[in-house]
């Protein structure tokens, strides 16, 4: 009996062991989409007035649970029963991605006055702010239910040859480690200004080390959230060129040849244009159709 109980304890650290080395292994192979997801997030979570950066990006955060929630067992039983689908369901996220992105620089090149004046969040009435706040937390965990699918999925090529209790315990652990590690960061961004303030307060007018470093922070971050706006929208696009490169045999041969990062650049864009063209379209059909 004795030896039968140790044995036991034997297999659950063999285990351990086997997850702990596959963790790092998927951990590695999301790493770059883990960066773009920092980034994209950190553009969702900027933007709102200081008292509120915490509350929505903790709504984010929750939201983003809830959607690996939903993932993960439905990943699991794609890879089981039905592999083939998990293509198509990462193309479809592909052309949304694609699409937010093209969007964006659309927004930005053609309608920059008009996105200035409707996020100006100071001269909003309390109503709109929380509007305003509902409908970017809502794109927020959109984007993110993409990105986390790519990241379980990433996840799951990487072990899809071991034990289903491997599978189920690595991917589980790379998708919680994503949604801290994340937004945690995302979270030590967005009050970078905070601490910079509160470093400035302590030198109580002196110069000095603490004042230097306040003075810097609250200079970077401006900086830094305009950066990440911009590397967060790249990256939706890098992402979805990357999804359509990788998982369509013709692009892949198409492309081969040329820079990962400048095909899937470019697969993105066509992606992306092609989409939001389909919509302006639809939008107008429905348009038409209301008059």
């Amino acid at each position: 009996m004795a030896s039968g109980f140790f044995a036991l304890f034997d297999d659950i650290a063999a285990l351990m062991d086997d997850v702990a080395a596959m963790s790092k292994v998927a951990t590695k192979k999301t790493a770059g989409i883990l960066a773009d997801d920092l980034a994209v997030n950190a553009e969702k979570a900027s933007g709102f007035v200081a008292s509120r950066e915490l509350p929505v990006l903790w709504k984010i955060m929750k939201g983003s649970f809830l959607n690996k929630l939903i993932i993960l067992p439905i990943a699991f039983l794609l890879s089981a029963f039905l592999p083939a689908a998990i293509v198509p369901v990462l193309l479809i996220g592909g052309v949304y991605l694609a699409f937010e992105g093209v969007e964006k620089i659309v927004e930005y090149l053609f309608h920059k006055s008009e996105r200035k004046q409707s996020v100006e969040a100071t001269e909003m009435t309390k109503a709109e702010i929380l509007e305003f706040e509902k409908k970017k937390i809502k794109s927020a965990i959109i984007v993110d239910f993409i990105l986390s699918v790519e990241i379980i999925i990433i996840a799951l090529g990487s072990v899809v040859e071991q034990a289903l209790s491997i599978q189920i315990a690595v991917v589980t652990i790379v998708a919680i480690l994503a949604t801290i590690g994340v937004y945690g960061l995302v979270g030590l961004l967005v009050r970078m200004d905070d601490a910079g303030y509160k470093l400035i307060a302590a030198s109580k007018g002196n110069g000095g080390f603490r004042k230097s470093v306040g003075i810097g922070l609250v200079k970077t971050l401006p900086v830094l959230i305009r950066v990440l706006a911009v590397v967060g929208t790249i990256a939706m696009i890098l992402v979805a060129g990357g999804i359509f490169v990788h998982n369509i045999h013709f692009l892949h041969v198409v492309f081969e040849s040329w820079p990962s990062i400048l095909a899937e650049l470019v697969v993105g864009l066509i992606v992306g244009v092609v989409a939001l063209f389909f919509v302006m379209l639809f939008k107008k059909i429905l348009k038409a159709l209301k008059k």
